[in-house]
């Protein structure tokens, strides 16, 4: 049978031990703002995201280095690969435009990587999408579903 003392070292050793959980359970414990979600009114705007518009994303200024940088090739007489070719003067075919702003960038069309030159001139494109030219289009498309999503047209258009 234990004595007293061996009880009592027993019981101090337990209250430590829950003691020694409590404070560790919390320290470990969650925010108070955990699980509340985003506060109401804040949005992307406002976390520093660029909020980026059906057709709103090309300013005129990035219009006008485009049209500056493909039209000094047209005058070279340099044209961008597939329509050099095509022996038009830099005229896209005569085909409808395939492609849609709102909609997905059909898979059968031939896209090139836009120039690091013309990408220094109206910046690198948003987080989550990217930059490609279409025939004699600039397009914004949305990375993963390639959504167009703005387009500065005609590129070589004098």
């Amino acid at each position: 049978m234990p004595t007293a003392s061996l009880r009592e070292s027993r019981l101090l050793k337990s209250a430590l031990v829950v003691a020694m959980l409590t404070s560790a359970a919390s320290m470990a414990s969650k925010p108070e703002s955990a699980g509340q979600g985003k506060p109401k009114g804040q949005n992307a705007q406002a976390q520093g995201a660029p909020v980026i518009q059906m057709g709103g994303y090309f300013r005129d200024e990035q219009r006008l280095a485009v049209s500056r940088y493909y039209g000094s090739l047209q005058a070279k007489g340099k044209c961008p690969p597939g329509l050099a070719k095509k022996n038009n003067g830099c005229m896209p075919p005569g085909q409808a435009k395939k492609w849609l702003i709102g909609q997905p960038l059909p898979a059968t069309l031939v896209q090139y990587q836009v120039p690091n030159a013309v990408v220094a001139q109206i910046g690198i494109a948003p987080s989550g999408y990217k930059y490609v030219r279409v025939a004699n289009d600039l397009l914004l498309v949305a990375l993963g579903t390639m959504i167009v999503v703005d387009a500065i047209e005609d590129l070589m258009k004098p």
